[in-house]
């Protein structure tokens, strides 16, 4: 008897199960280069002014109730730091390095990393002599030296890949508290980092998973839609969120959804009604699937 035709919404299965296993981590082992980076790259944050620092404030040091670079956890997220007249700048790379994916990393594609890197920082004259002041000498070893084997790979998840400074919630935090970037898509994630502070990017979906909402207009369009761009497996929106991108459509919540109201509950009076003519005294704009 052959296998019924799989019908659309179905549920398959198989006879032979497979199970995973949770195991403790292996010790972790941190190379000179990474050790070496990570006590430089807790100091270019100390001296940075807080309008320059790449991702929100200092963190706070939870003891003494007090700002401390100290407390920045570093992400491998591919920190590619330069010097400018004024201060220090972190652009990211094309692409970070978690510590386990070193071990599934091809050199040569690595080396094409540290080609990317070089050129950026060659473009800086500054950077190259700035570590050494702050106790790395292995800057420029790095960058001038191609990536060829595993040795190589795990040199160079350092200082240009393992020191993107992010507070403990920022990195691997999980709502209600902080989206941590390890446990939200980067794409919607960054928007933390240059929304309007009166915009609410995370909310409560009614089932009670947490979600991620951004307006479908400009700040002054008159429109209180806004568009669900993240829902974790699970949630019963995800579905239709995935309908909506599969279709290249949006996947839209009225103005006076309880997710619209949370979004822009800090752009209203409070007790106003959140809808499109609170937000900019105009009338509603409807709002318009689209490709997204």
């Amino acid at each position: 008897m052959g296998h019924p035709e799989p019908r659309p919404g179905g549920v398959e299965s198989e006879n032979h199960p497979w199970h995973t296993r949770l195991v403790e981590h292996p010790k972790r082992f941190e190379s000179s280069h990474f050790r070496a980076a990570k006590e430089t790259a807790q100091k270019i944050p100390h001296a940075m002014d807080d309008s320059d620092l790449p991702y929100g404030p200092r963190p706070v040091d939870p003891h003494k109730g007090s700002k401390s670079s100290e407390h920045w956890k570093m992400h491998h997220g591919g920190s590619l730091w330069v010097k400018s007249p004024g201060s220090w700048r972190m652009y990211r790379a094309r692409v970070g390095i978690e510590r386990s994916m070193q071990f599934c990393a091809d050199p040569e594609k690595v080396d094409r990393l540290r080609q990317e890197a070089a050129e950026l920082v060659d473009a800086s004259p500054l950077t190259l002599p700035a570590p050494a002041v702050l106790g790395y000498g292995r800057a420029e070893e790095l960058l001038r030296t191609p990536v060829e084997d595993a040795d190589g790979v795990e040199a160079w998840t350092a200082l240009f890949n393992a020191c993107v400074p992010l507070s403990r919630g920022n990195h691997q935090g999980i709502r209600p508290d902080v989206p941590g970037e390890h446990h939200r898509p980067w794409p919607v994630k960054s928007a933390d980092f240059v929304r309007y502070d009166d915009f609410q990017l995370w909310v409560t979906l009614p089932d009670g998973t947490q979600g991620a909402v951004t307006p479908v207009d400009h700040r002054s369009s008159g429109d209180g839609h806004v568009r669900l761009v993240f829902v974790p497996e699970g949630s019963a929106a995800a579905a239709t969120v995935a309908e909506a991108q599969d279709r290249g459509l949006m996947a839209v919540l009225p103005a006076n959804s309880d997710a619209a109201k949370q979004a822009f509950a800090q752009q209203v009076a409070p007790g106003g009604q959140i809808d499109a003519a609170t937000l900019s005294g105009h009338a509603t704009r409807r709002a318009r699937p689209a490709p997204g």
